[in-house]
């Protein structure tokens, strides 16, 4: 087809890919932090730092998935990047947040 890139995903699909990949990778990163028993519960687990080598592993995670799925990450520019690593941050806070909360009795 003549809309396809080289990767085979057309544009959209290739768009849809990475936001979904990123938004799970998030969520999946937050579910994580939330588990380790070892950053606490209530403000110390919000304070702690360690959770965020959780989201930077769930970001570098990404960059394989992708390339599994068809998307052509070798192509990928430094807009794309940090697109997929705000996305993958944001989900991960928003989510990480509510889960906290969420605890606090």
């Amino acid at each position: 087809m003549a809309t396809e890139t080289a990767s085979g995903l057309s544009d959209h699909l290739r768009g849809v890919t990475v936001t979904t990949v990123a938004c799970l990778a998030g969520i999946a990163a937050a579910l994580v932090s939330a588990s380790l028993p070892f950053l606490g519960v209530g403000v110390d687990a919000a304070t702690n730092r360690l959770a965020l080598l959780v989201v930077a592993a769930a970001v570098f995670v990404q960059i394989p998935l992708l390339k599994l799925l068809g998307v052509a990450v070798e192509d990928f520019g430094i807009k794309d990047n940090l697109y997929v690593a705000f996305m993958t941050f944001t989900l991960w806070f928003i989510s990480y947040g509510v889960i906290l909360s969420a605890n606090l009795q």
